[in-house]
Formats: C-alpha cells, sequence, structure tokens
C-alpha cells in the first residue's frame, strides 16, 4: 500500500475511529488519540506512515507504547499522587522520551517505530511521538487489534527478543529493564512499573532490523483503520447504518444488539479486569450476553453459553453512530451492538493459542474461530 499522511483533523479522526473499533475495548482512548494527533497538527508535524516495502532490510525498528490499566483514575489516588508532590513533567510526551532513551541506553539509531497494536490511542502516539523525533512509522502493528499482554504480539510468537525495554512516566522517572528470563515476567515488571507510575507510563522496546520486522508485522492495519473509521463515518453521514458498515469491512459478523445492564470492574496488577452484562434488543430480545475483559474484550457468552473469544475481536459499538466503545467508559444504560470478525490467523495455532485463546485467561473453554460458532448459531437457530 502507499505511503500515507493525515493532513487534516477529519483523516485524523477516521483514523482514531477505526483505530477505536479495533481496540476491543481497550488501546487508548479516542480522546488520547485525537488530542496527540490534533496537537501535532497545529505544531506542523507531517503524521504519516510508510509501506513496509520502503523499510530498508538493515533498518533498526522498535516499538512504543503506554502500558498500565485503562480504568479511571480514583480520587484515592489522585490523593496520594498528591501526598508525594509529583508533578508532571512530560505529559503525552513521555512515549517520545522513551523513544530517545532506548536509541541513548543501545546507542543504536532508530530508524522506524512499528504500533505495537491498535487503537484509540496506543496507534496514534507512537506515529506522533515518533515524527517528534524525525522517525517514521510503519503501516502495520504486531498485534492486530489491541492486546493486554506482550505474550499476545507477533515478537513473542516467533520469538523475537523485546528486551532492554525503557519505560518513562509522566513524572519524569525513567527506568531500564535490561533483560528478563521470558516474556511473562518482563510482562509483569512493565505492569507493576505502571502500578507504581499510578495508572501508566510509557515504554520502548523490541529493537528488530528492519528484515526481522517484516517477518512478524501484521502489515497495513494503520491503513485498514482509517479506511474502517472512513467507512463509518460515511455510512452515518448518509443515513446507513453504520455498524453494518464497520461490519462489511472488516468481513464480520453482528454477535449481539441491546442494552448495557451492568459493568462490574477492578483495577488490579496494572489492568482494568471486569465483566459487561448486555439484555437483547430488537431480534436479540429475550436473550443476554456478557463479555469478560483484561482491559480488552476477550471472552464472550450469549445466554450464559460460551460463544466467541480471543484471538478473534469482540467490540462493542455505538448502534446510531458506529463509534467503538472503551471498555474505561462503557456504562449500564448504553445501547449496543456486539461485532466480531477473524482475528490473526498466527494466533490460531496451537502456539497463538497457548498465548492469546481462552485458556491462557483462565477460562477451561475450548477455542471455536468465530465463523465457526456463528455458522452453529445460526444453524440451531434455524432447527428451533
Amino acid at each position: 500500500m502507499p505511503h500515507h499522511v493525515l493532513s487534516t483533523m477529519q483523516e485524523c479522526e477516521d483514523f482514531v475511529r477505526g483505530g477505536v473499533i479495533m481496540g476491543t475495548g481497550g488501546g487508548g482512548g479516542a480522546e488520547w488519540g485525537l488530542t496527540t494527533l490534533s496537537e501535532a497538527l497545529k505544531d506542523g508535524l507531517q503524521i504519516e506512515w510508510l509501506d513496509v516495502s520502503e523499510i530498508p532490510d538493515e533498518a533498526w525498528t522498535a516499538t512504543a507504547f503506554g502500558v498500565g490499566s485503562i480504568a479511571p483514575r480514583t480520587p484515592q489516588t489522585e490523593a496520594e499522587i498528591a501526598r508525594m508532590g509529583l508533578q508532571d513533567r512530560l505529559g503525552r510526551r513521555a512515549m517520545m522520551r522513551a523513544i530517545d532513551e532506548l536509541q541513548k541506553y543501545t546507542g543504536k539509531k532508530i530508524e522506524v517505530i512499528v504500533p505495537v497494536e491498535l487503537g484509540g490511542g496506543n496507534m496514534s502516539a507512537p506515529i506522533v511521538n515518533a515524527r517528534r523525533l524525525g522517525i517514521p512509522a510503519v503501516d502495520g502493528d504486531y498485534s492486530g487489534r489491541a492486546v493486554p499482554e506482550v505474550e499476545q504480539g507477533t515478537p513473542h510468537l516467533f520469538d523475537k527478543e523485546s528486551r532492554p525495554a525503557v519505560t518513562v512516566d509522566r513524572w519524569g522517572n525513567v527506568t531500564i529493564i535490561k533483560e528478563t528470563q521470558n516474556d511473562a515476567i518482563a510482562e509483569r515488571m512493565g505492569k507493576m512499573l505502571s502500578v507504581a507510575a499510578f495508572g501508566g507510563c510509557s515504554m520502548a522496546s523490541t529493537l528488530l532490523r528492519g528484515k526481522e520486522m517484516k517477518e512478524v508485522l501484521v502489515r497495513d492495519t494503520l491503513t485498514r483503520c482509517y479506511e474502517l473509521g472512513q467507512a463509518v463515518r460515511k455510512a452515518h453521514e448518509q443515513g446507513r447504518d453504520p455498524v453494518q458498515a464497520a461490519i462489511a469491512y472488516l468481513q464480520g459478523w453482528l454477535l449481539f444488539r441491546g442494552e448495557v445492564t451492568s459493568k462490574e470492574w477492578e483495577d488490579r496488577g496494572g489492568y482494568m479486569y471486569g465483566t459487561t452484562t448486555m439484555a437483547g434488543r430488537d431480534e436479540f430480545a429475550g436473550q443476554t450476553m456478557k463479555v469478560w475483559f483484561k482491559n480488552e474484550n476477550h471472552i464472550a457468552w450469549l445466554d450464559d453459553q460460551p460463544f466467541v473469544t480471543s484471538p478473534d475481536p469482540i467490540c462493542l459499538l455505538n448502534p446510531q453512530t458506529g463509534e467503538g466503545y472503551s471498555n474505561t467508559t462503557l456504562k449500564a444504560g448504553d445501547r449496543v451492538s456486539v461485532i466480531g470478525a477473524k482475528g490473526v490467523e498466527a494466533f490460531r495455532s496451537e502456539r497463538g493459542l497457548a498465548a492469546a485463546g481462552p485458556a491462557h485467561f483462565g477460562f477451561d473453554m475450548r477455542y471455536v474461530p468465530i465463523e465457526q460458532a456463528v455458522q452453529r448459531l445460526q444453524q440451531h437457530s434455524r432447527s428451533v
């Protein structure tokens, strides 16, 4: 696909809209992404990504991303921050500092940034912060959606080294994770640093040569997010169903339509865990759906029976506008359309499911590819 530049706020909004949908409830909210992009436009920055074919095989590439729970900050947390006398020194530019610190520590000039995942903020922020350092981003990511852990990224799946890693929080604290035994403990250490930073920090990691990056990149996903957001907006403006526009673009399925009756959640260990419960409307009247999330949505039950699970994306959308919901802000009373699509094929392998399937998240259930799960449901509905 060609080199792409976002030159207007409308294009930025379309990009973030698609990213929030593919964020599957996490991935950084729309506000973070839009604020980051709008500031870049005001500063005259060229917001761009390059086709993977434009990246030299010998170029050093790295990821940059936000890490931590997406739970809202509590008054108790605010009081503790004040008690410790912490002042926000870096704000949204902590990620830029993390990229620069990784270069300094390793002595390697980073020439390309790869978003670690999709989402409203964790897709937009790496592009902008890299551009502030004069570094372009590539059209792709390492997850094909948003995910809560490093183990759901393709570098883990194909044994690519992600350390050393640098974390920088908004207070200006810098930490280097030099080496770890494996990705699981690296994930835990990163999340513990985010907890210490009262909710989040920025990280730069996964130094790979261009050749290695190309072997594991989920390609063209930034362009796809832009086109998805554009398709949803145009459908809404033209009086067509924006949810159906999203389904058509993703070649996905409508899984449920209803209203949120409750959302139970907790902020634990650097993640927001919870379950959203919905009562059906229209053709789903009389039915219920529950969706369990760990930052992002991972397990859906229809009438208390396992239905769709990660690694396939489960996305909750506003039925009127097609905008994606974040699990941070979703609340009881919200009308929702739940849609699903096929995830990255590599994560349907035995090793991929060990890292991203329901068993990894602690559920004793077998992964059923979404296309099979939907077909079984349709066959059952026709037989009753």
